[in-house]
């Protein structure tokens, strides 16, 4: 590519490409209602991320607002080489009719799609670009909402450190996928060899519980009540004295959100369990 960054998709600047306004299938099947959904590290624009099982969770749902905690599209990857394919651009049609419909849309970027700080405070196909958020809960709650990789020392000191684990990382990626296609073939449901490697590792572990407590400690300078993050594609819910920190995970791997009800309740959503536990339903009922 000649230009060096990344460019917001033509739609955001106002016009829509063809496949924008293309119908959808009709559904009868009941919305999942929330007053707030989280997500974040899809990376769109990789072929490691769950694109398809990221658009059945967006088109399942229904929410107040929405926040996108960055990492949305993978601007290293892409800047090596464009890889765009169709479920890529359903998730940005079904992100984009979501805002159109009324839904608050919050896009935070985080440091693999940067090049989106250069339009912070602008708003574009209805979709606001914040470089963090305050977010209210239902219960009167305040939490800071950011991607996190400001708090990660490896980002922000040795950037080139950074680059070479995301290379490693993408092969530990490829491998999945590899793993996940077997399992496809064997009727058997997704399941993150890739995640499940990283908890087992004990640097691993060490650096998740690091970046949490650094990330915890903010809010608490911050006065806040907690914290809502990604970045280290690791969903959890953990207290912090007073301070509660949530991270919604990711859908390259576990492929989780954080979801909050409407009397201000913050659990973590496992989409891939949950369409195991639709397809075991509906099983049952076919031999029923």
């Amino acid at each position: 590519m000649s230009d060096t960054r990344l460019r917001p998709p033509a739609m955001a600047f106002g016009r829509e490409p063809d496949w924008f306004n293309e119908p959808e299938p009709r559904s009868f099947k009941p919305k999942l209602k929330f007053r707030t959904v989280w997500i974040s590290d899809t990376h769109l624009g990789t072929s490691g991320c769950n694109a398809a099982m990221l658009n059945d969770f967006l088109a399942s749902i229904e929410c107040e607002t929405l926040y996108l905690v960055g990492d949305i599209i993978d601007g290293w990857r892409l800047k090596k080489g464009w890889y765009w394919p169709t479920p890529h651009n359903d998730v940005i049609r079904r992100i984009l009719k979501l805002a159109r419909k009324g839904t608050r849309v919050v896009y935070i970027p985080g440091n693999h799609d940067e090049m989106f700080r250069d339009y912070i405070g602008m708003t574009f196909g209805g979709v606001e670009l914040l470089d963090e958020a305050i977010h209210e809960t239902a219960d009167g709650r305040l939490l800071l909402v950011t991607h996190g990789d400001m708090f990660d020392g490896v980002v922000l000191y040795a950037r080139w450190l950074a680059f070479l684990g995301d290379q490693a990382y993408s092969m530990l990626l490829s491998f999945n996928r590899l793993f996940n296609a077997v399992r496809r073939r064997l009727k058997m449901p997704y399941w993150s060899l890739s995640s499940h490697l990283k908890k087992k590792v004990k640097n691993a572990v060490q650096y998740i519980c690091a970046f949490e407590d650094v990330v915890a400690r903010e809010a608490e300078h911050r006065h806040v009540d907690g914290v809502v993050c990604g970045h280290i594609h690791s969903a959890e819910i953990r207290q912090f004295g007073d301070v509660t920190y949530y991270n919604d995970g990711d859908w390259v791997e576990s492929c989780t959100a954080l979801v909050e009800d409407f009397q201000g309740d913050i659990t973590i959503l496992d989409w891939a369990a949950h369409v195991r536990n639709r397809a075991n339903k509906s099983a049952e009922r076919q031999f029923a």
